[in-house]
């Protein structure tokens, strides 16, 4: 038996220039300004993104998580199949940012 693991294969390119397209048709369908973006990890962390990459590739997508004041900068660099989930809501109000779209 083979377990399919999503975004085992193909363009992690792709798969985040869609999730950037997603991201942008949440934000014009609810006309947001910007969209709280939170990804979870098969380990089970949850963070709030700031950004998202394909890069390095090879398998692998990087990701900045949103700070809090007095939080050192970071970028985390994960194998894709420890994704398990990518939520895109309306940001909290108490918040003051949001997700990039640059790639």
């Amino acid at each position: 038996m083979q377990i399919w693991i999503p975004g085992a294969a193909g363009p992690l390119d792709e798969l985040v220039n869609r999730i950037m397209r997603m991201v942008e048709a949440f934000t014009r369908e609810h006309e947001l300004d910007h969209a709280e973006v939170r990804i979870e990890l098969t380990d089970g962390s949850r963070y709030t993104l700031e950004s998202v990459e394909h890069e390095p590739g090879f398998g692998f997508l990087s990701f900045v998580p949103h700070r809090e004041a007095g939080e050192e900068p970071r970028r985390l660099v994960i194998p894709i199949g420890a994704v398990k989930a990518i939520e895109i809501s309306t940001p909290d109000p108490t918040r003051t940012f949001g997700f990039s779209l640059s790639t």
